[in-house]
């Protein structure tokens, strides 16, 4: 017999999540859905030859790689959202009374400690988004681990609360979830895609909040090629999930995120885009707006831990 290509998948990896018996998560208040809005901060954690790194940032808006020498123009595009978008983006967020998640790159806001300071100070929430706006497959367990610390630290200072909450640019290590809890102060972790519930595991011995992300309900998507062009893509698309989830929450509640970034939706020919979708959410009853740490908390609470 011909043996087959590969193998199969882990033992530990669960591809049947909750199926057709999802928990009750029990939102305030008798909520249908819980949304969060998660603003990444990045401006000046990008990788950099200017910035002391090994290389330049790979996928700036202009896709146009520059090797072997700094790249102002990327640099410039990045700055956007510290010098610009973040006063226009707390702006519009205050506007509607929602507060968000600002998921912040610890370099960012050493370098720029208003980054953190100004949404902590509107009642936002500070987590943490590493140290440089990089993946952490491969990276060193010494490193990871020193990169964590330090981005606690920066935050910490910066917000005056240390962060909760994390999530790594794209694939985290293989020990990250655990040099997480062993760091002992981070109730959750926002590297899933898996499903729209939260869900609790033990790391380390100890239970853990996983609260998963989306790439689709994203700005990300304002990218060359990637199917955002006007404002109104991004507020038609988020506000389909919406609608759906929604509906799905008459009978099963369900989390949505929102993911945007400083120097994305903060141009002023895309905000219109947030603008339409936080019009939208908020005039529904039966929505809890929270920040991811609140969520969080209120998982832990429901599954009989404290919160």
């Amino acid at each position: 017999m011909t043996p087959l290509p590969g193998g199969m998948p882990p033992q530990d990896r669960d591809l049947a999540g909750y199926g057709r018996n999802p928990p009750d998560p029990r939102w305030p208040e008798g909520a249908r859905l819980a949304l969060s809005f998660v603003v990444n901060v990045e401006e000046g954690a990008e990788l950099s030859i200017a910035s002391g790194d090994e290389r330049n940032e790979a996928v700036p808006e202009t896709k146009q790689l520059v090797e072997h020498a700094p790249d102002p123009c990327m640099e410039t595009h990045f700055a956007y959202g510290s010098r610009v978008a973040l006063w226009r983006v707390l702006d519009l967020l205050d506007r509607f009374g929602v507060k968000a998640t600002f998921s912040c790159c610890g370099r960012a806001v050493a370098a720029t400690p208003a980054l953190a300071a100004a949404p902590a100070a509107s009642g936002h929430e500070v987590s943490a988004h590493g140290w440089r706006w990089e993946m952490h497959a491969n990276m060193p367990e010494a490193t990871e681990r020193a990169v964590i610390a330090r981005t606690v630290a920066v935050l910490g200072e910066a917000a005056g609360t240390r962060p909760v909450g994390w999530h790594t640019k794209s694939a985290p290590s293989v020990n990250t979830r655990r040099l997480l809890r062993e760091e002992g102060g981070f109730l959750y972790d926002s590297d899933a895609y898996d499903d729209d519930l939260p869900r609790l595991v033990q790391v380390a011995g100890r239970p853990h909040v996983i609260l998963p992300y989306a790439f689709d309900t994203n700005d990300m998507r304002f990218a060359p090629g990637q199917g955002f062009v006007q404002a109104e893509d991004f507020s038609t698309y988020c506000i389909g999930a919406f609608d759906q989830l929604m509906r799905e929450g008459r009978t099963t509640p369900k989390m949505m995120s929102v993911g945007l970034h400083l120097r994305t939706i903060g141009r002023p020919g895309r905000i219109r885009g947030l603008e339409l979708l936080l019009q939208h959410v908020t005039r529904h009853p039966g929505v809890w707006i929270a920040r991811r740490m609140d969520i969080a908390r209120h998982w832990r609470a429901i599954s009989g831990l404290p919160a």
